[in-house]
């Protein structure tokens, strides 16, 4: 419990970095008496593991929600401002009210439905923060991999949208798709397909 709050919530995202895909939040508020082993960083598990504590956590937790930032609201309101607003929302469809937020990162969201604290390195602080970012992980992984089916020859299974060497080099050669971030600048050269030979 924090300052007498009776259900912390933490909150992370996942997919600021890449050139394609949505932003992916997670709010999570766990059972204090109920916490999984293992929680931390998702950066720091592997992807089984964070396979098998995002089913823990799910199943365990008091509330989880998630909200994604489009590629267009992205495009709209730029990466920072699509983040906080993703960030608002997760906190708002969660089922049970939080009392207090933990952020990850150095901003808080304005409109919040309570307060909260941002926390630097948050996810390797605190076990919600860390659960938010696992559940945001495995969330946006498995997207990634359904929009690779959807649009095929961006690898987009292997990297999520990051801007690897073969997506930069798929970019250049085929152009943007609809999941594309068009006001990035890596992106913004190729947002014209090339015409159909």
């Amino acid at each position: 419990m924090r300052g007498g709050a009776r259900a912390v919530a933490g909150v992370d995202e996942v997919g600021r970095g890449p050139l394609a895909g949505p932003v992916t939040v997670a709010a999570v508020i766990l059972d204090p008496d109920d916490i999984p082993e293992g929680l931390d960083d998702s950066k720091a598990l592997g992807a089984a593991r964070r396979e098998a504590l995002a089913g823990e956590i799910f199943a365990r937790a008091r509330a989880v929600a998630i909200a994604q930032a489009s590629p267009a609201e992205i495009d709209a309101h730029n990466i920072r401002g699509a983040t906080l607003r993703a960030m608002g929302r997760a906190l708002a469809a969660l089922a049970t009210p939080p009392g207090f937020a933990l952020i990850d990162g150095r901003d808080v969201p304005a409109g919040l439905i309570c307060p909260a604290q941002a926390v630097i390195g948050g996810d390797g602080l605190s076990v919600s923060i860390a659960a938010a970012s696992i559940v945001a992980k495995v969330t946006r992984d498995s997207l990634m991999r359904h929009m690779d089916a959807q649009f095929p020859g961006y690898g987009f299974a292997d990297h999520a949208g990051y801007p690897t060497k073969f997506h930069r080099e798929a970019l250049a050669r085929r152009g943007a798709c609809p999941i594309h971030r068009r006001s990035f600048r890596s992106v913004s050269p190729a947002a014209t397909p090339e015409p159909a030979r």
